[in-house]
């Protein structure tokens, strides 16, 4: 389900030619790929439908994926894939990164794990271009009802469970759950996006709220 979530919040996005992305948390560059090849396909339909994009796509210059993790494996992971992608680059963290650097911000499952997200947002809006996009995919609280029950009830008795018979690792699994549920639901994240400075902020649940996609504009 993971590769559907993060297919559709990339078609969401609607890379353009010669956008500048920043994907955060992503050092398996699982989004990171999805975007790049995104923008390729906008760049390449872009010459092909008339002079005038042709032309603005040239003056553009090519879009480029930045991947941005601080966690020292799954950089390495992200670094071994970068070499097969001369405009995927690989970093591990965003203070480097000048004011108003890309168009736009994509994290996917990782703002959970982030212990000062109000930072973290603030991060994101600094450098962001203005009009550039926040975009956000994370687990979050199940809004429908009846299927609230049962999803508590397979997340706390189940998953660990899962976890612990296939990786033989269940304590993560139980922080995975446990994490979820402490992460702040739909409308409480959305107001700490506003309180960021983001425009425009929107979310969409995805399977009744097990997953939301939060979206804000740096206007």
């Amino acid at each position: 389900m993971h590769r559907v979530w993060k297919d559709s919040s990339v078609e969401s996005l609607r890379p353009f030619p010669g956008m500048q992305h920043l994907d955060v948390a992503g050092g398996t560059g699982d989004v990171a790929f999805r975007v790049l090849r995104a923008i390729r396909q906008a760049e390449l339909g872009a010459r092909s439908s008339s002079s005038s994009q042709g032309a603005a796509a040239e003056a553009a210059g090519p879009g480029s994926v930045v991947v941005c993790d601080i966690n020292p494996e799954m950089l390495a992971e992200g670094k071994k894939k970068a070499a097969q992608a001369s405009d995927l680059k690989v970093d591990a963290g965003l203070s480097r990164f000048a004011d108003a650097s890309f168009d736009s911000y994509t994290i996917a499952f990782g703002i959970r794990n982030v212990t000062d997200r109000d930072a973290a947002l603030r991060e994101a809006y600094r450098v962001l271009k203005p009009g550039g996009r926040f975009l956000c995919l994370e687990f979050s609280h199940v809004t429908q009802l009846g299927l609230k029950e049962i999803y508590d009830l397979y997340s706390f008795n189940v998953i660990p469970k899962i976890g612990g018979l296939v990786t033989r690792d269940e304590e993560s699994y139980q922080y995975l759950v446990e994490s979820i549920r402490k992460f702040p639901d739909q409308e409480s994240f959305a107001q700490m996006i506003k309180t960021a400075g983001f425009r425009a902020v929107t979310f969409d649940n995805i399977m009744g709220g097990i997953v939301a996609q939060h979206s804000g504009f740096k206007l």
